[in-house]
């Protein structure tokens, strides 16, 4: 019976640490942050977890090691227990989860990294406050080096865009012939530039 007892507490024991693992630990820590996480780099990846109304899990490469937990830097949700953190939370579910998110790196926050992510050619943060999610929480607002606006390039990893607004949005117009991100559909004179400037007559 000692045994039995023993056996199912070991496996209790088991399932609830892996249940309190990080599931996003390409940052450790106390070590260093990857070089792919540098500042103003690019990094992209289906959006595998939503923690709260402003932090993500992207996934860069399979496990809980490639998946980088992401501190939005353009948007400041409510904190979970206050008003507002669930319906944060929940809208950000219902517009990144599962979808490809395009980020650009700002400074590390303890074992997470502030980013703007695109997702589906806008910004995150422009999303979620058209999605009438309002700002708040208790926290340290990003500083205005973690809101700087760069250019999101696409990765060689990059689906082509389905629209020029989409590109547009990204940054990465025009696109070129041969670079990630081209698309032929969209190149309507068959130039090599889709998605270029319109030239006022």
């Amino acid at each position: 019976m000692r045994a039995l007892l023993f056996l199912f507490g070991t496996l209790f024991l088991s399932l609830a640490t892996q249940a309190m693992a990080d599931p996003c630990e390409a940052i450790p820590e106390d070590g260093p942050t990857p070089a792919y996480l540098n500042l103003d780099a690019v990094f992209t990846g289906p959006v595998n977890l939503v923690i709260d109304g402003d932090s993500i899990c992207v996934a860069v490469a399979p496990g809980p090691a490639g998946a980088v937990e992401v501190r939005l830097a353009d948007f400041y949700a409510p904190e979970s227990a206050a008003p507002g953190g669930r319906a944060a939370k929940a809208a950000l579910e219902k517009i990144a989860l599962g979808r490809t998110a395009v980020c650009t790196a700002g400074m590390r926050t303890h074992d997470r990294i502030a980013a703007r992510c695109v997702v589906d050619g806008r910004p995150l943060g422009d999303t979620l406050r058209a999605a009438g999610i309002s700002e708040g929480g208790n926290g340290r607002r990003p500083t205005p080096h973690m809101m700087r606006r760069t250019t999101v390039r696409i990765t060689a990893a990059g689906a082509p865009f389905q629209t020029c607004a989409a590109a547009r949005a990204a940054g990465a117009t025009p696109l070129l012939r041969g670079r990630p991100g081209y698309n032929p559909i969209l190149d309507g004179d068959n130039d090599g530039r889709a998605c270029e400037p319109i030239r006022r007559k």
